[in-house]
């Protein structure tokens, strides 16, 4: 993905997730979305990232509530 693709990216995945997770602050959400698309930013199969990073960031957040 494109650094123009980054940004929309990270937020539209963040809206996804922030209803889930009520309880933590928006900025949070976004930095563990924007952590998860750094790691998969060079990733092969482009169509699946926003899926995978979705994914990823909801795991990281039901391991924080956990703690």
């Amino acid at each position: 993905m494109s650094d123009a693709e980054r940004e929309p990216t990270i937020r539209k995945v963040a809206d996804r997730l922030a209803p889930r997770f009520p309880a933590t602050p928006r900025h949070r959400i976004e930095g563990i979305v924007a952590e998860e698309y750094d790691a998969l930013e060079t990733g092969r199969i482009r169509i699946y990232i926003p899926t995978l990073i979705e994914n990823s960031a909801r795991t990281r957040l039901h391991r924080e509530l956990k703690n």
